[in-house]
Parts: structure tokens; C-alpha cells; sequence
């Protein structure tokens, strides 16, 4: 009677079949979707499975062992298995479903490798849920250490002392599985369009500010082949990318993976058919040359540097826009970063022509003069080696007439003044080429030079008269308590003392 009664009650669903159901396991599969779960405060998705015992996971036969007809099943069963994640926080937890997802995530990279025919639809489903499952997911906010962090990479400090993701052995193996899946030749990129679509690059995305840099290189190689393999999406990655640029430098100044992006858009860059499309112009005024701002440039600047360079190989003409660029972001307290400016205006004006460099060498000499005397000596000697350079030398030369008063007397102020031996060599051998360019021209820049220095002498002599002869005016009426008032122009210093009430002049 009592077994009748517990009989017609309803019965509590297990918690196994429950989380089987979640994670996959069971008929039903979850739907393809780009959004993250939450994450755990080391920004890795908490794993649903991760609590599942030893019996649920069970591994699946290789690849080998099975007919040929049967394996396209095999391999959709196999993905689907790869969708359970693992937690890594605890090395010790579920090692046995670890080591069986790992060995599952090889067979099929291996597969994707060897097939001989094309993806099916359902085969490419199943390959963006493993991606979006295993690979998308938030990073725990950096704000408070990102400095610290970055100062100590650009200083060479220790590899081992940056972070690293927990789950690399299993994301190692879906980011190779992604990227065999993209380059293949059996994947017909119309169909799975479908599923690679913009959502799918926008969280690929993301990825880039992760602080592993095993990951941000899978990430670069694999959107690199995304860019290549589907034309349709060219456009908008371009887009996307210009919008992480832009957040970068006007509000966050704080990206991990800004120099694979750039190494990503100098691919991208060379391959431009000419002429230039505006678009592409204005690319590079308004993403990348506001990329010399951040502080930080020094993480990127080679691969910045490419992409700029490439721009005006590409198109001479925008020589003019970038130098003037360069001026507008020019360092001023920051003397390393200074050194990195020179270094890619040496390179810019190696593919300039005559015409665009007639338009900026005004302003632009008028800043290697400051250089030339700054006290920094490898900003000094930077700015020297610019002669050292035949091509920009011919420049010069052919312009010497405006170039020679403007650097002349940062020159001059170099041989008599300079602290560093080094620079001050140099200075004299570009003073040499500069005499031989033009002798009368260098004799009047150097009687001009020593006729400004004479009167500078001059004025400073004034001047500490005056100071002089105010120091004893004050120190004789001192006592007296009389006001002491001096003129404006120290060539007529004239004294009124007053004593009493003042009179109106």
C-alpha cells in the first residue's frame, strides 16, 4: 500500500540528468549564441561540468577505429563532447575529464587536417559553438595594475611574472582547431558565413586584450585568415578594429593587444590597390597617427611605424599629412619616446619626394633644431644621424637655403655648449657638410649667429646693471624707508624718491 502511494507521487528530477541536459550531453544540444557566461573573479567561465562525475564523461573512439562513413557523425559527437568546460583554477579537480578533452581536442584537430571532403552545415554549427563556448568569455578588469604591468614588460621584466591563462592547454588546442578550420580548403566560406558572421569576429575581437600572448598570436593568425577568407566581412573588421583604436586612445589607454592589431592592419595596408581610397586616407589621420599619443606607444610603436610607412610608400603625397602629424603628437618631456619619433621620421622621409617634403620642412627643422640641443644626449644624437642618411642628405642639400638658417645656430650652440663629447663630434661633422654645401651661405649664417650672440651679451649685460644698480639703491634707502621706483627700460634707469605723501608725475 505504501509503495502504491510513493508510486503516484512525481518524481524529483536528478541533478546528474539535469546538468547532462545543460551541458550537452544529453539528446538536445545548447542553441548557438555569442554572448559569455558569467565569470569567476579570474575571468574564466565557471564550468557547470566541472562538479560531474567520473562515469558522465566517458571518451568517445578515435577516428581510426571507425568506417569512413561514420565519421562525420563521429566528429559531431566529438565537438559536441568539447563543449563541457573544466574549471583550472584547482589543478587537482577533474583530472581524468581534462586529459579526455584534451585527447579529444587532438583527434579532431587532426581530422580537421586530413578531410578530403566539405564541411557540412551542421559540422560547421557545431565548430562555432565549440569556439564560442570554449574561447569567448570576459577578463577580469586590469585597470588598478595594467600600468605596472606594462612598465615592467617595456622594461624587460621577467616572462614568467606575467599572467597567464589557467586553460591554455585546452584553449590551445580550439584555437588550433579554429584556425585549421578557417585556412581549410574544405571550408566553403558562404556557408559558413553563416555562422562566422559579424558577432562572431566582434567577440573574436575582444579577445585581444587578453594578458596571455600565446592567445593574442592564435588571435592574430586566426582573424588574419578570416580577413582573407571572407571578403565579405573586410569592411566591417576594418571598422571594428578602427573603434578599438579609437576607445584606446581617447578614453582608456589601456589595450594588451594593440600591436597584433597593428601587425594584423600592415598586411592589410600592403595589400591596398591604388589609388588610395578615402576611406583608407582617413584611416591612417584619424586611427593611426592619434596612436602616438598613449603614453604607452613604446608597446606598439614598431608595428605603428609599418603601417605608417607603408601608407606613404603607397602614396607619396601623404608625406606631408604624416610629418605634420608627428609634429602634433611630438613628445616633449618624454626623451626616449622622442628618440622612437625620430627613428620613424628617418623612415618617413626615406620614401618622401621632394614636393611633400618642401611643404613640411619648416616646422619639421624647426623641431630637429630643438632636438639638436636637447640635453638628452641620444635625442641629440638621433636628430644628427638624420644626415648620416643619403637619401634625406639630398634633400636637404637641395633645400639648404631654408634648412641651413633654421638649424645653424642649434648648431653653433652644440660646439660651444654641449656636455656630451659624442654629440658635439658629430655636430662637427654635419657642420662640415653643411660648409661644404654652401660656403657663402654658412659665413653669413655664422656672422648672423655671432652678431644675435653679441646682442643677447649685450641685453644680458643691461640687464644685470640694472639688477645692480637696484640691489644698491635698496641697500642705501633702506634705512630711510624711501620708495625706490625704476623705468621699464633699463637703458634709462631713472630714480624718484619720495618721502611723505607721492606725487603725480
Amino acid at each position: 500500500m505504501i509503495k502504491q502511494i510513493f508510486g503516484k507521487l512525481p518524481k524529483k528530477t536528478s541533478s546528474k540528468s539535469s546538468s547532462s541536459h545543460q551541458n550537452g550531453e544529453g539528446g538536445n544540444t545548447n542553441p548557438y549564441h555569442t554572448t559569455p557566461p558569467p565569470t569567476t573573479s579570474n575571468g574564466t567561465i565557471p564550468p557547470p561540468s566541472s562538479n560531474r562525475p567520473n562515469g558522465l564523461y566517458e571518451p568517445l573512439p578515435s577516428f581510426r577505429d571507425v568506417p569512413t562513413s561514420e565519421k562525420p557523425t563521429l566528429f559531431i559527437k566529438k565537438l559536441t563532447l568539447c563543449t563541457v568546460l573544466f574549471d583550472f583554477t584547482d589543478p587537482s579537480k577533474n583530472l581524468r575529464e581534462k586529459e579526455i578533452k584534451r585527447q579529444t581536442l587532438l583527434d579532431l584537430v587532426d581530422y580537421i587536417a586530413t578531410v578530403s571532403t566539405k564541411f557540412t552545415d551542421a559540422a560547421m554549427q557545431e565548430i562555432a559553438k565549440l569556439a564560442v563556448t570554449n574561447l569567448f568569455r570576459a577578463f577580469p578588469s586590469t585597470s588598478n595594475n595594467h600600468d605596472s604591468k606594462l612598465l615592467e614588460t617595456l622594461d624587460g621584466g621577467d616572462d614568467e611574472e606575467l599572467a597567464l591563462e589557467p586553460a591554455w592547454p585546452h584553449l590551445q588546442l580550439v584555437y588550433e582547431l579554429l584556425l585549421r578550420f578557417v585556412a581549410s580548403s574544405m571550408t566553403d566560406a558562404k556557408l559558413a558565413k553563416r555562422y562566422v558572421d559579424h558577432s562572431f569576429v566582434l567577440k573574436l575581437l575582444e579577445l585581444f586584450d587578453s594578458v596571455d600572448q600565446r592567445e593574442r598570436e592564435y588571435l592574430k593568425t586566426i582573424l588574419h585568415r578570416i580577413y582573407g577568407k571572407f571578403m565579405v566581412h573586410r569592411p566591417f573588421i576594418r571598422k571594428a578594429i578602427n573603434n578599438i583604436f579609437y576607445r584606446f586612445v581617447f578614453e582608456t589607454e589601456r589595450h594588451n593587444g594593440v600591436a597584433e592589431l597593428l601587425e594584423i592592419l600592415g598586411s592589410i595596408i600592403n595589400g591596398f590597390a591604388l589609388p588610395l581610397k578615402e576611406e583608407h586616407k582617413l584611416f591612417l589621420v584619424r586611427a593611426l597617427m592619434p596612436l602616438h599619443r598613449p603614453k604607452c606607444a613604446a608597446a606598439y610603436h614598431q608595428q605603428l611605424c609599418y603601417c605608417v610607412v607603408q601608407f606613404v610608400e603607397k602614396d607619396p603625397k601623404l608625406a606631408d599629412t604624416v610629418v605634420r602629424g608627428l609634429l602634433r603628437y611630438w613628445p616633449v618631456t618624454n626623451s626616449s619616446k622622442e628618440v622612437m619619433f625620430l627613428g620613424e621620421l628617418e623612415e618617413v622621409l626615406e620614401v618622401a619626394q621632394g614636393g611633400e617634403f618642401q611643404r613640411c620642412m619648416v616646422p619639421l627643422f624647426r623641431r630637429i633644431a630643438k632636438c639638436l640641443n636637447s640635453s638628452h644626449f641620444q635625442v641629440a644624437e638621433r636628430a644628427l644621424f638624420l644626415w648620416n642618411n643619403d637619401h634625406i642628405r639630398n634633400l636637404i642639400t637641395q633645400n639648404h637655403k631654408v634648412i641651413m638658417p633654421i638649424v645653424f645656430p642649434a648648431m653653433e650652440r652644440n660646439m660651444c655648449g654641449h656636455w656630451n663629447q659624442a654629440v658635439k663630434n658629430l655636430t662637427l661633422n654635419v657642420r662640415k657638410v653643411l660648409a661644404e654645401t654652401d660656403q657663402a651661405l654658412f659665413d653669413e649664417c655664422l656672422a648672423k649667429f655671432q652678431e644675435d650672440e653679441a646682442s643677447k651679451a649685450e641685453v644680458a649685460a643691461k640687464r644685470e646693471a640694472t639688477w645692480k644698480l637696484l640691489e644698491d639703491l635698496a641697500a642705501s634707502k633702506s634705512v630711510s624707508g624711501e620708495a625706490v621706483l625704476v623705468t621699464r627700460f633699463s637703458s634709462s634707469v631713472s630714480i624718484t624718491t619720495t618721502s611723505g605723501k607721492a606725487s603725480g608725475s
